[in-house]
């Protein structure tokens, strides 16, 4: 016959060969997990942190302005977006653990460091499922944002290349339209057009109306591939400066040294103007590289903090069911 004592609530049967009872766990058999109470505070922790998430982006673009020197600067922002993910994942992540810890069944003769240990990991759990929950919820803008260093560093590395095809890209544009002038080449457009400006200075042969007339309009086509093609050289090969530079002469009237002297300081100043651009270009890729670096790091923090809270909290919510 079984004897039960009301003092530990616990179950003394009668062991053969033995006078004595000995005593039993009611909770023998039954799982130390309670899932019940984690789904339930990890689905409430992934709808608090997806409602903040969305004010937090709300009051984000509410603070950004399109007009200078109005509304929050770059370094504002990203530190409101470094506190505001801290405190989602401490609101929503609390939450989830003490719904966790609330909610579990109650543990009979179990002893208190047990209870302890069962109500962290229950918080632990609850948060576990909760981060996956609304991962997979916002799954492309976090992997976007794991990209963004990636990409950023390839473009980095493409910059050079990218920006010394500009100028071949522009030559392309303006050989569409035959020999005419540079109109649609893009940035090269404007150095291509300097070539051939006519100098007040300079003596023009008698017949230049009408040497012009029959040459046609400047070959700026031709030029800018030659120039496209040299750009990231350095200096023209002699041979393509002394031909621009008696394209040049033919037109503008200027003698074959001053027409040289004109290709190479015109060649110049768009090498000067393209490695600007590669300058802004790497210097704008480095920044997104950084900038999605940080992002990452402080969510992996603001998560940690998340952990900590969710099984802190389950904790306290323990000890407020067992009271």
């Amino acid at each position: 016959m079984l004897n039960t004592d009301p003092a530990t609530d616990a179950v003394r049967r009668p062991v053969p060969g033995h006078d004595k009872p000995v005593a039993g766990d009611l909770t023998a058999g039954v799982s130390a997990v309670s899932w019940d109470a984690i789904v339930a505070g990890a689905l409430g922790a992934a709808a608090l942190s997806l409602i903040l998430l969305m004010l937090g982006i709300g009051l984000g673009l509410s603070s950004i302005s399109p007009w200078t020197n109005r509304g929050a600067g770059a370094a504002a922002i990203g530190i409101s977006t470094i506190l505001w993910l801290t405190f989602t994942q401490l609101a929503a992540s609390g939450m989830g653990g003490y719904l966790a810890g609330r909610l579990r069944s109650r543990w009979v003769s179990v002893h208190s460091d047990e209870v302890y240990f069962r109500d962290t990991a229950h918080g632990f759990l609850a948060w576990a499922l909760a981060t996956l929950l609304t991962a997979s919820l916002l799954g492309s803008s976090i992997g976007a944002l794991l990209g963004a260093g990636a990409q950023a560093g390839a473009s980095a590395a493409a910059g050079t290349a990218t920006v010394a095809t500009a100028g071949g890209a522009a030559a392309l544009a303006s050989s569409g339209s035959g020999n005419g002038g540079a109109q649609g080449a893009g940035p090269m457009g404007y150095f291509l057009d300097s070539l051939y400006r006519k100098d007040a200075a300079a003596t023009a042969p008698p017949d230049a109306a009408g040497s012009q007339e029959r040459m046609g309009p400047p070959p700026t086509a031709e030029v800018g591939r030659i120039f496209a093609t040299n750009i990231g050289s350095g200096n023209l090969p002699p041979a393509d400066l002394k031909y621009v530079a008696q394209t040049v002469a033919q037109r503008t009237g200027l003698s074959q040294a001053d027409a040289e002297k004109r290709v190479a300081d015109t060649y110049a100043a768009a090498q000067a103007k393209l490695r600007d651009a590669e300058t802004a270009a790497r210097d704008a890729a480095d920044k997104a590289r950084k900038a999605g670096a940080y992002a990452v790091l402080w969510m992996f923090i603001s998560l940690l903090i998340g952990a900590f809270i969710a099984s802190l909290a389950a904790t306290y919510g323990g000890r407020r069911r067992d009271l």
